[in-house]
């Protein structure tokens, strides 16, 4: 089981691992050496997320969720397989640690009525501005 928060909690069935040869450069040892992880979640089949945030960690994900509801997670930051392993599983706790949270609902306000004399004012001080520009009558 790994811990997401108090009460939400994941099992290690539900990830998917496969090792991958890591991008970039590293010499010879990165060219056979299969040291990246790319993990995978099944975040629509997954008992244990509730609908909220579920909905909220689709939102998240952005381009590492598949139309299926797969969350992919490529880690190859680091040169072994179980650092690379460990910061792939940090990273997809801290989606769904970010999914968890509800987001503040929006109070409308309304503004001040000395927001609104200043605005007036502006827009008074803008219009003269441009009034002062246009011809001044007396070519002929």
């Amino acid at each position: 089981m790994i811990k997401v928060t108090n009460t939400l909690s994941i099992h290690e069935d539900e990830l998917e691992e496969s090792f991958i040869r890591a991008s970039g450069p590293g010499g010879q040892n990165v060219h056979k050496v299969s040291t990246a992880v790319q993990l995978r979640f099944n975040a629509r089949m997954s008992p244990n997320l509730p609908d909220d945030v579920r909905e909220r960690l689709e939102r998240l994900a952005g381009q590492r969720l598949t139309n299926d509801g797969v969350i992919i997670i490529t880690a190859q930051r680091f040169r072994t397989q179980e650092r690379n392993r460990e910061d792939a599983q940090a990273r997809l706790v801290d989606l769904i640690r970010q999914a968890t949270e509800r987001p503040k609902p929006r109070r409308p306000t309304r503004p001040t009525f000395a927001s609104k004399q200043r605005r007036l004012e502006a827009k008074g001080r803008r219009g003269d501005i441009k009034k002062g520009r246009g011809s001044q009558g007396g070519h002929d």
